[in-house]
């Protein structure tokens, strides 16, 4: 066990920076505490310093970074190089920047550190900067690096805990959103919790309130020594000399503080800053003007003051549908008219009929409305077929529940036609609530040939493909293990089987049993050998089953059994005699040893009563009762037998011994019972061949799946696939067209179920009947038909769904034109139980693949990675996100739900914590964006509300934004009839003509690799930091300006820009980009497109003018703007304006500042720039800002400042700069530098110490010119 040396003081984050990186590397190492004075005491230990660490290897390390590296996961450290770069990264951040910061903001905040009011604010103000920074990286993610928690987030976290106990308080917290919610999702993520306990954050008290909290300086500081810390709580008494001095500089700190104070009232520099318009509760606003379900909006009436989705998301969905604009006929006389632009299929994944809409549906809504809406406004003919599946298990117990509830009947007392009557009631009742739901979400499909899995139409097409197979012998009879729920009285598939992992011991609750039932144990017991005294000991999970034992297993090499081969043993109750088999399947390593045989009810058994020709004894009935057993066990209920038979055995005294087990459990998701393997005469589609050309189809390149990771497991099911058994006990569904024959002639013996030759398919029971017949070599008059009760697996149905839907078997012309499809988008989830079989029946029934690409999207699941679970409280239904719901509200979801008391006050607690005040309004075009830009290629997709109303925010952005340009545009603007040069553009004109050509480069080739996060990464930053924060800014001065053919260039720009900025948006956000679509002029109002859904998406061949010189040279202009802003910021100038100057190294720079200067001056909210002449001199009283080597930024702060303070902040920039140049100097110097570091690596050192030295010399420069100010 390893050693943790640690000091004692529980505020100590380093210290559980530590505990916590230990927890994710579930150890537990051995905490020895030690005060100040005491160091460790094992020799081995080279440095003192705390935390320390000692492994049981004797590596010994110490300090905060390298201990938690050793305790913690490699996943925790980033996975692959660059990840462990970032990760690296921000670790030296937080131990560099953040930790020093924080220190001293939460000491000066508790009065631990004697410093007045000024070195308070001065510390508060430099964590605000940290905070921005981690602001802006946290905007739009997660987690600091990549989509988990990382080492990088430990760290941080637990540097920031003091600030967020002791600084911090609810007015500030709300100014840092972003990083409020990742501090709150790291310390109530497990690991945190169980290390630092609750977490009370600051009240609402102001920054150095008072606080009853012993804090000892030593314990917490991060980069002190064990002596130095006991210096910095002991100093030594101070002489009178130097009381005297401290007071003299404590009155001139107070003098100068009054003055600046009084200077910034006259400047209305004391006003709170504002926030910004985007991060305000943007107020709920309704579309009153009465329109007709299907009429065009009113867009004439002025654009309310902000975005509200209620507003935007009105009346546009009917009129897309009205005007038929998601029709493939759209544009054209008919789907078979030729397109030379192409054709664009999907079907979509059919929902249940039972289904309300969860998140899985947004996100395979989201992508898949994108992808359709791209192909459509790329002018090809574009059809997204919607359906609906029938949801056989599901749909029954929904109706089942509530006729019982309703009228205390079961389907038995209805009898089949009633109760199918009545679901299909049901259906036409409720069935359609999902569409409505998916047209909330903007989703463009044609519901005009929306389609049902029990129409006739797939119905005819599901009987079709069930007969032609089972003619060929495809689909054949046979008696074998299913997956069996005794309460629903159904076979279910493997995806209808939730696997329930225990540990050890475990009670569950089963349906039907008042006491929960015992799990996760491992019962031995003896079988006794026959004519001896011999015994052999057998274990097993499930102790009844032994009623059903037929045989006991031995591995033929065990030495200790070899004595037994042949023999038999004893069964204690049935009295059977079970033979010894020796088979290789069994594990000599496992238990005994020996292993009990059950044929019946076990998948491993069954398959060793095969090969040995063993009994197979059925022991339970459908229902779960005991059959086929002696008394006192026949007719018991199988988990009241469990009880019984350990009883029996322990009075037999076969009884061994009970241990821990862990072990799996199937659980049904429909039903909750305990998954129990039954012997059952069903039908299999025989899947070997059809698998071997679904492989080789993706094999040969004909299929395509992205991302191409899946392809292991697609070809790792279709290589060893098994047959697919496809009957289900149900009455809802496809009836299976199967007759069992009974001949009226003596000459033909009765046959068996499970004998195929009895059995034959019909459309008809008269063409079943003249089938039998033929077979059979008599007259129709002799047959007997009795047609199979059961119904058709509805993933049979859903397999056929790609052909079925136009009408197969029978010619249509949209089955002509659109199978095969293009794309099928689903979750890679479902890859095997409904892609790999659409393909297997597509290529077997119709001789062609049912489309040629398949993208797999994500699992979304929690903001902490947790799987969606009703019983965590951490379900999210998407029409919440869209119109918000209160906290209350999504309690009260819980009570709706089938959740236990203690399971809802569980996931009450999951949502107080995840949403204390709800989730707010975010509409739909948010989510849709959120979604998609969440979905990289990866298996899992961390869901985060609150980057969701980020979203939100951008709405608003756009919004203001083209309301702006509006203005702008001016009464009458006609924009020219195609955006092209007017030969007059400015340099910020062609800048941002180079960024949109740029963003539509980047969309379409998005587009093309289903890289969706890099589509909208591109479509934000164009409109966010390209268009708004710099383009928009730049253009005020034009407008308010005289020159009018200036006005005119860049009024055609700006709507260039406006008009193919919501285009490439307007896949993701139809319904906003359609509302201000629709307020802006149309080049050619006659024959343009009537609406931005049907207008052309920018294509590179029209938007090509990229120009990456100029953005080189406005990427620089940016840099000096931040560098300018930074200092503002740093100098609390927010209204003031001040002079800039520019001091470049040479001449090339110095013109390209020249060049920009205007543009710097709006952006920096300067007074003047000025770029200085070659040795010229700035005035004194600068502060001083680096861009570059090759620039440096002066601002003139005279009288505005303290010198001082910034003569002590330079000269902690300048010992930094020095330790790094040393540091780059040693490692250049080494002997082995040259040979064992790569070129490019030696290449970038040089450069970055050139940097260094050049950032050095600036600041001694400015340390010279502070002085003066002195």
């Amino acid at each position: 066990m390893p050693t943790v040396y640690l000091s004692p003081h529980p505020d100590n984050f380093q210290n559980l920076r530590v505990l916590v990186a230990a927890r994710y590397g579930q150890q537990e190492p051995k905490v020895v505490e030690l005060p100040p004075d005491r160091e460790p005491r094992s020799p081995s230990f080279p440095l003192p310093k705390l935390p320390a660490l000692e492994t049981q290897a004797g590596v010994c390390v110490s300090g905060p970074a390298a201990v938690s590296y050793l305790l913690s996961p490699d996943n925790m450290r980033g996975q692959g190089p660059n990840a462990s770069a970032l990760v690296q990264q921000w670790i030296h951040y937080a131990d560099l920047e953040i930790s020093p910061v924080a220190c001293t903001a939460a000491f000066s905040a508790l009065g631990v550190a004697k410093q007045n009011k000024q070195v308070l604010d001065r510390a508060v103000a430099e964590l605000q900067k940290l905070l921005e920074v981690l602001d802006g990286h946290l905007k739009l993610r997660t987690y600091l690096v990549g989509e988990a928690m990382t080492l990088a987030d430990v760290t941080v976290a637990c540097s920031l805990l003091l600030p967020y106990k002791y600084v911090l308080d609810q007015g500030l917290r709300t100014s840092y959103t972003n990083v409020t919610r990742w501090f709150l999702t790291c310390i109530n993520q497990p690991e945190f919790k169980a290390v630092l306990g609750p977490v009370k954050l600051c009240g609402q008290s102001s920054v150095g309130g008072p606080l009853n909290v012993e804090l000892k300086v030593p314990a917490a500081c991060p980069t002190g020594e064990v002596s130095e810390q006991r210096q910095q709580m002991e100093p030594p008494p101070k002489s009178a000399s130097q009381l005297k001095k401290e007071a003299k500089k404590k009155e001139k700190l107070e003098k100068f503080q009054q003055k600046k104070e009084k200077s910034q009232q006259q400047q209305g520099e004391k006003k709170p800053k504002a926030e910004k318009k985007e991060k305000k509760d943007l107020g709920v606003i309704t579309y009153d003007i009465p329109t007709k379900p299907g009429e065009k909006k009113d867009v004439t009436s002025p654009m309310p003051d902000s975005y509200s989705p209620q507003y935007v998301e009105a009346a546009w969905y009917q009129w897309w549908e009205s005007q038929g604009f998601f029709k493939p006929e759209y544009g054209r006389r008919s789907v078979s008219e030729p397109n030379p632009k192409g054709l664009f299929m999907m079907c979509i994944p059919p929902p249940n009929v039972t289904g309300s809409l969860h998140l899985g549906h947004a996100l395979t809504n989201a992508i898949q409305d994108s992808l359709t809406r791209w192909h459509r406004m790329r002018g090809e003919t574009t059809l997204w077929n919607p359906g609906c599946d029938h949801a056989g298990i599901a749909t029954q117990v929904v109706v089942e529940k509530k006729l019982w509830k309703e009228q205390g009947k079961t389907r038995h007392d209805l009898g089949r036609e009633a109760f199918i009557e009545a679901v299909w009631k049901w259906k036409n009742e409720k069935g359609d609530r999902i569409y409505h739901q998916l047209k909330k979400l903007g989703a463009s499909m044609d519901w005009d040939r929306a389609c049902f899995t029990m129409d006739p139409k797939l119905s005819y097409a599901v009987q079709e493909a069930f007969i032609r197979l089972h003619e060929e012998g495809v689909i054949y009879r046979s008696k074998r293990l299913v997956n069996w729920s005794c309460t629903l009285n159904s076979a279910i598939s493997d995806i209808e089987v939730d696997k329930k992992e225990l540990t050890g011991r475990t009670f569950l609750p089963v349906p039907g049993y008042k006491e929960k039932v015992e799990f996760g144990v491992l019962v031995s017991f003896a079988y006794k050998i026959e004519g001896s005294g011999d015994e052999v000991v057998v274990a097993t999970t499930r102790i009844e089953t032994m009623l059903g034992d037929t045989a006991v297993a031995v591995h033929p090499q065990d030495p200790r059994y070899r004595h037994l081969h042949g023999r038999r043993v004893l069964h204690p109750f049935t009295r059977r005699l079970l033979p010894i088999v020796c088979d290789d399947f069994v594990d000599m390593e496992f238990g005994t040893g020996a292993v009990k045989i059950t044929p019946a009810h076990d998948p491993n058994d069954y398959e060793v009563g095969l090969q040995h020709g063993l009994e197979f004894i059925t022991i339970m009935d459908e229902n779960g009762y005991l059959v086929n057993v002696p008394p006192p066990f026949l007719g018991m209920k199988r988990f009241d037998a469990r009880r019984a038979v350990l009883e029996a055995l322990k009075e037999k005294g076969h009884f061994r011994e009970v241990k821990d087990n862990p072990m799996v459990v199937p659980v049904c998701s429909r039903s909750k019972d305990v998954v129990e393997p039954l012997l059952k005469p069903q039908w299999y589609v025989r899947c070997d061949t059809m698998a071997r050309g679904a492989a080789e189809a993706v094999r040969r390149g004909d299929l395509r799946i992205v991302p191409d990771f899946h392809l292991k497991t697609w070809f790792n099911w279709m290589d060893n696939i098994r047959d697919w058994c496809i009957s289900r006990q149900l009455w809802w569904g496809h009836r299976i067209p199967a007759y069992f024959v009974t001949v009226d002639d003596p000459s033909v013996p009765p046959g068996e179920d499970t004998d195929g030759k009895y059995w034959v398919s019909g459309r008809s029971e008269q063409e079943a009947k003249e089938k039998a017949a033929k077979d059979f070599k008599v007259t129709p008059d002799k047959i007997s038909l009795r047609q199979d009760e059961d119904v058709l697996d509805t993933w049979f149905s859903s397999g056929l769904f790609p052909f079925s839907i136009f009408g197969w078997p029978n010619p249509s012309e949209d089955l002509q034109v659109f199978y095969p499809g293009t794309l099928l988008e689903t979750g890679h989830d479902i890859l095997f139980f409904w892609v790999a079989r659409m393909v297997m029946l597509g290529l077997k029934l119709t001789g062609k693949l049912p489309f040629r690409e398949v993208y797999l999207h994500a699992v979304v699941r929690d903001a902490h990675g947790r799987k969606m679970s009703k019983s965590l409280g951490n379900v999210i239904d998407p029409l919440d996100v869209i119109t918000g719901i209160t906290l209350e509200g999504l309690h009260a979801q819980l009570l709706d739900s089938n959740l236990d008391a203690a399971e809802i006050e569980r996931a009450k607690q999951g949502q107080k914590s995840d949403y204390p005040s709800g989730i707010p309004e975010c509409g739909t075009d948010a989510l849709r964006f959120a979604l998609c830009a969440y979905t990289s290629q990866g298996r899992d997709i961390n869901l985060d509300v609150n980057r969701i109303l980020g979203y939100r925010h951008f709405c608003n952005k756009l919004w203001n934004a083209t309301k702006f340009a509006i203005r702008g545009l001016g009464e009458g603007f006609q924009p020219q009839p195609s955006p092209q040069f007017a030969l007059k553009e400015s340099l910020v004109d062609l800048w941002i003509l180079s960024r949109l050509s740029h963003a539509v480069e980047l969309c379409a080739t998005g587009f093309q690799a289903y890289d969706f996060p890099g589509i909208t990464t591109a479509i934000y930053n164009f409109w966010l930091y390209e268009l708004c924060d710099v383009y928009l800014e730049c253009l005020k001065p034009v407008f308010a300006g005289p020159d009018e053919a200036a006005i005119k260039t860049a009024r055609n720009v700006l709507y260039t820009c406006l008009d193919a900025g919501l285009r490439l948006l307007s896949p993701f956000m139809p319904f906003v980009t359609e509302e201000l679509f629709q307020r802006l002029p149309r080049r050619s109002p006659a024959s343009d497109p009537p609406s931005i859904c049907v207008t052309s998406y920018p294509t590179t061949e029209q938007y090509c003018w990229r120009n990456e010189g100029l953005d080189r040279i406005v990427d620089f202009m940016l840099s000096i703007v931040r560098a300018v802003r930074s200092l503002r910021a740093d100098y609390n100038l927010t209204k003031t304006k001040t002079d800039c100057y520019l001091q470049c190294l040479d001449s090339d720079t110095a013109e390209t500042v020249a060049q920009c200067s205007e543009y710097i001056c709006i952006l920096s909210s300067s007074k003047r720039v000025l770029v200085l002449e070659a040795g010229q001199a700035p005035p004194p009283g600068c502060a001083v800002g680096i861009v570059s080597d090759r620039c440096t930024v002066h601002l003139l702060l005279k009288g505005l400042i303290d010198a001082e303070k910034e003569v002590s902040k330079l000269a902690g920039k300048k010992a930094e700069l020095q330790k790094q140049i040393l540091r780059l100097r040693e490692r250049m110097d080494s002997p082995d530098y040259t040979a064992k570091v790569p070129p490019k690596v030696q290449e970038a050192d040089a450069a970055k110490l050139k940097q260094s030295e050049t950032e050095l010399q600036k600041a001694e420069e400015a340390i010279e010119n502070f002085k003066k100010m002195i």
